[in-house]
């Protein structure tokens, strides 16, 4: 059985959207790849989906909860996904400060590397989406809070390179969202719409079945 979860925050869960978001879209899509399998071949070694987003978390929340979320639902197979990072780059000004430093993010990101690493070498990351910064700065849900751009690229960035500092996958968004119209892939300017969750969906699919993880 090889299991594949999906850990993140309310865009990985799919919030707002009535198909259940990208990751539910990957289950759908591998579900429909392997029907026949399950039922002509009964050697065949099943796949498992879990979405495991939380709405609002940061990586400091998916901390606390990854290793004992992944051991009870490893198969003989595994495959990781974090997505997470949106909360964490979202500016308090009443603070003056970030949800989560820089420093402390990328802390948080090698540990969850290592997390996964005790039940896989399957480990994927997949980027942060740009934002509609004249709905998001402040954003409508709080005066005091402010997702932009430029703090956005930051914590992309940290991803990236804790992925090639660690030798697993990275699944870039960002970068070539903002050479695109990405605002028509945003519902209230942060969350993804059905189009939005439709793009992720097939820039993942498309990544797992060239490196040959589904």
């Amino acid at each position: 059985m090889t299991s594949i979860l999906v850990f993140g925050d309310s865009i990985a869960y799919g919030q707002w959207d009535i198909e259940g978001g990208w990751a539910q879209r990957l289950r759908k899509f591998i579900d429909e790849k392997y029907l026949e399998k399950y039922i002509s071949d009964p050697d065949f070694s099943s796949y498992l989906v879990y979405n495991l987003g939380i709405e609002q978390e940061s990586s400091k929340e998916l901390l606390e909860r990854a290793e004992s979320e992944i051991k009870s639902r490893a198969g003989d197979k595994t495959v990781v996904i974090f997505s997470i990072g949106m909360n964490d780059c979202r500016y308090c000004h009443s603070k003056k400060a970030f949800y989560t430093t820089l420093a402390k993010f990328e802390n948080n990101l090698q540990k969850l590397v290592e997390i996964g690493k005790k039940f896989s070498a399957k480990i994927v990351f997949v980027g942060l989406t740009p934002v509609d910064e004249k709905k998001m700065d402040p954003s409508p849900w709080s005066s005091d809070e402010s997702f932009r751009n430029e703090n956005v690229k930051k914590y992309n960035v940290v991803i990236r390179k804790v992925c090639e500092r660690n030798n697993i996958h990275f699944i870039g968004i960002f970068d070539e969202w903002m050479k695109q119209d990405y605002k028509k892939f945003l519902f209230e300017g942060l969350h993804l719409n059905s189009k939005g969750h439709e793009k992720i969906f097939v820039s993942v699919k498309d990544f797992l079945n060239q490196k040959n993880l589904i």
